[in-house]
C-alpha cells in the first residue's frame, strides 16, 4: 500500500506542477510577439484557418465586423490539421501528397463552407480521426504521427503488419502469419487501444500480450493510420495505456463534386511466399453523395526465410474482405455516413507450435457497420457535433489438437459490440476550444467448446469454453478537453474523464470444497459482476523556443479495467503449451506518464525527440499458477511496474527531391514487485534511409532497418519457445523501394526486401523474417 500511495502522490504532484506552470503563464503573459513567418499556431486570439468560429452579427452602424478567422496580412500560416509524419515519424508539408483527405487535393466544389465559413469536410477530418483536436501534430504536446495514403502505397502492404512495421517507436510482433500485434512504448495487447474510424476494435475478450486482431483490417481500404503514443484515456477511455492506433478508412477522392466515378485495381505478388494480394475499388461522387467500396483477396504460401532456414512450415493462409461507405450531404451544415466492413481469414495456423501441436484459426472474422452524423454551426448550442452508432462483431473459430493425442477441440468465440459516441466542440474565441462528449460500449459474448475423436470424428464431451457463454462487458465515459493559446508562444491543453466499467460472467473455477490438499479442486461455476470507476486527467504545454522549434511537455493518467480475458478466461491459446485460468479479484490498472520533447519544422529539416517515464500501478501480469499434463497454468495478479524510454527521428532535405531520414527508439521496462524485466519489451530499433520523390509520383527509397539484441528477459519469456533463452539476436536488413508512374492511370512498384538474405526474427515472434524477396505491384485506375 505504501508503494500505491507513493505513486498516487507522484501523480498528483506531477499534475499540480503542470497546472501551476499554466496558471503562472496566464498571469504573466510577458512573451514578446511571435515572428510572422513562424509556422505552427496562428497569432494569439485566432484559431487555425480550418477552425473558424461562428461569425459575430454584423452591426449595420459599424460597417461590419472582422472575425478571428478572417485572413489578414499579419496572419501567420498555420500547419494543416492533417499534417502527416512519414517513416521517420516527423512532420512534412502535405501539399504534394496524393492523400485525398488533404484539402489541397479536393475538387473546387468540395470545400463548400457552412454559414460560419467553416468547411464540413475540414470538420470531418478533425473529429473523425484520432486527434479530436484543432491543433496540428507539430503543435500538439504529445508524440503523435500519421502514416498517410502515399506512404501506405509505397510500403505495398498485403496486411496491416506491412503497413505499420518500422514506424517510429512501433514494433509489430506476429505469433503466426496473418497476425499482427503492435507494441507502443513497450506495451501491447489489451494495453494498446486499436480503433477503426474512431470505433473500438478492443473488446471484452481482447487477449493479453500479442494477439492477431490488428490484422483483421484490409490495408486496401485504409486512408491513413494515426499513431498516438502515451496514455489516451481522457479521449478514449479504458485500454489506451501504452497508446492508441486509429485506422481511418477511405472515402471518395473528390467528395461532393460531379466528377462521376472511377474504378481501380491493384495486384501484388510476393516471391517470399509465392503469394498474391489483389483488391478492386470503386468510387464516385455527385454534388451531394460520395461512394467508396471495394473487395480484396489474399493467398499466401509457406514463407521462405533468410539465410539457410528454408520455408517455415504452417505459415500459409488466406483472407478476403469487402467494404463500402456512403456519405450524404443532408444540407450545407450536416453530413450522414453509412459504412460496412467485413473481413475473414482462413486456415491461419500457429507456426510456433510446429510440429507437436496444430492450432488453426478458422475463421478469424470481423464485421463492422456504423451510421455517423456530423454537423457544424449550431448557433448557441455548439459549433460541431458528431454522433456515431456502431455494431462490431468479432468471431474466432479455433481447431486445436496435440498431435500425440486423438482428441480434437473445436471452439468458437463470438463477441458482439454495440457502441454509441457523441462528440461535440465549441469555440471559445480567445479562450480556445472545448471538446467534450460521452461514449458507451456494450459487449455480449457467446462461446462454446467441444471435444471430438480425431480418428472417428465422433463427439466426445463438452469442454469449458474459452470465455463464459453469458459474458457481458459495458463501458461508459464522459470527458472534456480544453485547448488554448496562453501567450503568443505558449499553448496548453487539459482534459478530464470519468469512466465506469461493468463486467459480468460465470467462469468455471477450481474450488477446494473439502479443505483437503490431497484431493483435486472441484470445477465450480462462480458468478462475478465487478464494477470499476475511474477519474483520469491529462495536461500538456508547448512553448516556442525559436521559430520552428517547440518544447513540449505533458502529464497524462491512464486507466484499464480488467476485461473478461483477465477475469474469466479458460484460454489455451497461450504460449506453446500453456493456458490462462480465471482471476476474478483483479484491480484496474492505473498509470501516469511524463513526457518531454522537442519538435522542429523548417523548410530543410523536420524532427522530434521525446523522453517519457510511465509508472503503472496494479499492472495486470501473468503468474505461474500450476502445471501438469504438459500444460502450464497462468493466473493474473496485480503488480506495480514502470516503463521509460526515448523516441527520436527526423529528416533533412538534401536537394533535388532527395532527403535523408531516420528514427530510433529505446525502451526499458521493469516488474517492480518481482524485480525482473517486463515481458517482451522491444529491443532498441531504428531506421536509416535516403529517399527520392518527384512531383509525378515516381520514387526511390533505400533504407536499413536495424534492431538490437534483447536479452533482458522475464521469467515468462524463458518458458516461451518464440524467444531464445539467451535472448533474441539483433539484426540489420537493407531494403529498396522503387515506384514508377507510367501514366495518369497506371503505376508499378518493386520492393526488394532483405537484400543480403539475413536470417532474423522480430523479438517475441513465432514467424521468422522473410529472406531476400521481391514484392511487385501493379495498379490501374480508370
Amino acid at each position: 500500500m505504501a508503494r500505491h500511495r507513493a505513486i498516487r502522490q507522484s501523480h498528483l504532484t506531477g499534475l499540480s506542477v503542470l497546472w501551476i506552470a499554466t496558471v503562472c503563464a496566464i498571469a504573466s503573459a510577458q512573451d514578446g510577439p511571435r515572428a510572422e513567418s513562424t509556422p505552427g499556431r496562428p497569432p494569439q486570439g485566432t484559431l487555425p484557418e480550418t477552425v473558424v468560429p461562428r461569425q459575430p452579427a454584423v452591426d449595420s452602424n459599424s460597417g461590419g465586423a472582422t472575425t478571428p478567422g478572417d485572413s489578414s496580412p499579419n496572419r501567420s500560416t498555420p500547419f494543416p490539421d492533417n499534417l502527416d509524419f512519414p517513416d521517420d515519424g516527423f512532420a512534412r508539408d502535405p501539399s504534394n501528397l496524393s492523400d485525398p483527405s488533404n484539402p489541397a487535393n479536393w475538387g473546387e466544389d468540395a470545400d463548400r463552407p457552412g454559414p460560419s465559413g467553416e468547411s464540413l469536410l475540414d470538420f470531418g477530418i478533425q473529429l473523425d480521426g484520432g486527434l479530436r483536436s484543432s491543433r496540428s501534430l507539430f503543435d500538439d504536446p504529445t508524440h503523435r504521427s500519421v502514416i498517410d495514403l502515399q506512404q501506405i502505397t509505397e510500403r505495398a502492404p498485403v496486411d496491416m503488419f506491412d503497413a505499420i512495421q518500422r514506424e517510429v517507436g512501433v514494433l509489430v510482433q506476429r505469433t503466426q502469419r496473418g497476425a499482427a500485434a503492435p507494441f507502443i512504448r513497450g506495451l501491447t495487447g489489451q494495453q494498446v487501444l486499436i480503433m477503426v474510424d474512431g470505433i473500438r476494435l478492443n473488446n471484452a475478450t481482447f487477449r493479453a500480450g500479442p494477439n492477431q486482431y490488428f490484422n483483421t483490417i484490409d490495408p486496401g481500404m485504409v486512408q491513413r493510420i494515426e499513431v498516438l503514443r502515451g496514455p489516451q484515456t481522457v479521449l478514449y477511455g479504458s485500454d489506451a495505456i501504452g497508446g492508441a492506433i486509429n485506422i481511418v478508412t477511405r472515402s471518395a477522392s473528390n467528395r461532393f463534386t460531379s466528377y462521376g466515378g472511377q474504378a481501380s485495381w491493384v495486384n501484388r505478388y510476393s516471391s517470399a511466399d509465392n503469394g498474391f494480394y489483389t483488391r478492386a475499388n470503386y468510387e464516385g461522387s455527385t454534388q451531394d453523395v460520395a461512394v467508396f467500396g471495394g473487395g480484396g483477396y489474399g493467398n499466401f504460401n509457406d514463407l521462405d526465410r533468410g539465410g539457410d532456414l528454408g520455408r517455415q512450415p504452417w505459415t500459409s493462409y488466406s483472407h478476403w474482405a469487402g467494404d463500402g461507405k456512403i456519405e450524404y450531404l443532408l444540407d450545407e451544415r450536416s453530413m450522414l455516413t453509412v459504412a460496412f466492413q467485413h473481413f475473414v481469414q482462413e486456415d491461419v495456423a500457429r507456426s510456433d507450435r510446429f510440429p507437436s501441436r496444430l492450432t488453426i484459426f478458422d475463421p478469424q472474422q470481423r464485421t463492422l457497420a456504423y451510421v455517423r452524423y456530423q454537423g457544424i454551426d449550431f448557433d448557441e448550442w455548439f459549433d460541431r457535433v458528431m454522433f456515431t452508432a456502431s455494431y462490431h462483431r468479432q468471431k474466432e473459430g479455433v481447431f486445436d489438437q496435440r498431435l500425440n493425442s486423438t482428441n480434437q477441440d473445436l471452439s468458437e468465440v463470438d463477441n458482439h459490440s454495440f457502441g454509441l459516441n457523441l462528440l461535440m466542440s465549441s469555440d471559445l474565441g480567445p479562450a480556445g476550444r472545448l471538446t467534450y462528449g460521452v461514449d458507451m460500449n456494450y459487449d455480449s459474448v457467446d462461446s462454446v467448446k467441444d471435444r471430438y475423436n480425431a480418428t472417428t470424428g465422433l463427439f466426445v464431451e463438452p469442454r469449458t469454453p474459452t470465455y463464459p457463454d453469458d459474458g457481458v462487458y459495458a463501458q461508459t465515459g464522459v470527458y472534456g478537453q480544453w485547448e488554448v493559446d496562453l501567450t503568443p508562444r505558449l499553448s496548453g491543453q487539459a482534459g478530464v474523464r470519468y469512466t465506469h466499467v461493468y463486467a459480468a460472467a460465470t467462469p468455471v473455477i477450481g474450488v477446494d470444497d473439502d479443505n483437503d490438499p490431497n484431493t483435486a479442486p472441484v470445477d465450480t461455476p462462480i458468478r462475478i459482476s465487478p464494477d470499476f470507476d475511474n477519474w483520469s486527467a491529462s495536461s500538456g504545454l508547448t512553448y516556442e523556443l525559436l521559430p520552428g522549434l517547440q518544447l513540449a511537455a505533458s502529464v497524462a493518467e491512464g486507466f484499464r479495467a480488467p476485461n473478461l480475458d483477465d477475469l474469466a478466461a479458460t484460454n489455451e491459446n497461450v504460449q506453446q503449451n500453456a493456458a490462462d485460468t480465471p482471476s476474478v479479484n483483479l484491480r484496474p490498472e492505473k498509470s501516469i506518464s511524463y513526457d518531454v520533447g522537442f519538435k522542429t519544422e523548417s523548410r530543410l529539416m523536420r524532427g522530434q525527440v521525446y523522453y517519457f517515464w510511465t509508472d503503472i500501478e496494479d499492472m495486470i501480469l501473468r503468474t505461474t499458477a500450476a502445471g501438469g499434463a504438459g500444460t502450464t497454468l497462468f493466473s493474473r495478479t496485480n503488480r506495480d511496474a514502470r516503463v521509460n524510454g526515448f523516441e527520436l527521428g527526423g529528416a533533412v532535405e538534401a536537394g533535388g527531391n532527395w532527403e535523408l531520414y531516420g528514427n530510433l527508439s529505446y525502451y526499458l521496462g521493469d516488474d517492480i514487485v518481482n524485480n525482473e524485466p517486463l515481458s517482451r519489451i522491444p529491443p532498441t530499433q531504428g531506421v536509416l534511409g535516403t529517399r527520392w520523390r518527384d512531383p509525378c509520383g515516381n520514387y526511390a527509397d533505400f533504407y536499413a532497418w536495424m534492431s538490437g539484441r534483447q536479452d533482458r528477459l522475464n521469467s515468462q519469456d524463458l518458458t516461451d519457445s518464440r524467444i531464445p533463452n539467451t535472448g533474441t539476436p539483433g539484426f540489420a536488413t537493407f531494403n529498396l523501394r522503387l515506384g514508377k508512374q507510367i501514366n495518369e492511370w497506371q503505376r508499378v512498384s518493386l520492393n526488394l526486401e532483405n537484400l543480403l538474405d539475413k536470417a532474423y526474427r522480430v523479438h517475441g515472434s513465432g514467424v521468422d523474417g522473410p529472406g531476400f524477396s521481391a514484392i511487385v505491384s501493379y495498379e490501374i485506375t480508370r
